[in-house]
């Protein structure tokens, strides 16, 4: 784990970063700390439980990596963070447009490659510290194919069944999990379909299904 700690340096941001991937935690961390002084890494962590259990949290602004590997989906904790107070940035190997758009549905501010240069990373901060949505020329171009969708206007079981479903969970095991009847969750699925078709989205099959929950944030590419 890197070491992390707070330093009094005025108004510095106070940043945390959240990564599985210990060289890329680090390299981040240690460039940042090295060369900013208005930029403050409070909390380097491996994990989301890392992240929301350590002392210093909450904090002005997470870089989150977008696929952790803990099942739970961006855009959850995306919308954890800014119940919290903490604007998102998101850092992805995946840039593709299904993961910016999702991302951005769920609250993120910015979405930054990792291909990207650290540069590119100080700049999406200060953006986004002043309340700004922030692309990378990349990120932006792929995002400018995409061609933006409504909101079906799910209800709260609706959409938690369609995750779970989505996700590859039985009707059993989506029963189960939601503690109702699978005949109670056919029903979520189906109103829930009905929705997105009024909107123009076919989500009828598993694959379709799928694709959609990667676009919405739901889910994150293999």
């Amino acid at each position: 784990m890197v070491p992390t700690g707070t330093r009094s340096r005025g108004p510095a941001l106070r940043v945390a970063i959240v990564d599985d991937h210990v060289m890329v935690l680090e390299g981040i961390t240690a460039h940042l700390r090295a060369t900013r002084t208005d930029i403050d890494v409070v909390i380097a962590e491996a994990s989301w439980l890392g992240l929301v259990s350590h002392a210093e949290f909450p904090v002005d602004i997470v870089l989150l990596d977008l696929n952790l590997g803990d099942g739970l989906p961006v855009a959850t904790k995306i919308r954890a963070l800014t119940t919290a107070g903490t604007r998102t940035i998101i850092m992805s190997r995946h840039a593709d447009a299904s993961s910016i758009h999702g991302a951005l549905a769920a609250g993120a501010l910015a979405f930054v490659p990792k291909s990207e240069s650290a540069e590119e990373l100080v700049a999406a901060i200060h953006a986004v510290a002043a309340g700004a949505r922030h692309l990378s020329p990349a990120a932006a171009r792929t995002l400018g194919s995409v061609n933006p969708v409504r909101d079906p206007g799910l209800g709260r079981q609706e959409q938690r069944a369609m995750v779970l479903y989505a996700a590859g969970r039985s009707i059993k095991e989506v029963a189960d999990e939601m503690s109702t009847t699978e005949e109670t969750v056919k029903s979520y699925i189906k109103r829930a379909r009905r929705k997105y078709r009024q909107i123009g989205v076919d989500v009828g099959t598993k694959i379709l299904l799928r694709r959609r929950g990667i676009h919405e944030g739901w889910l994150t590419p293999e």
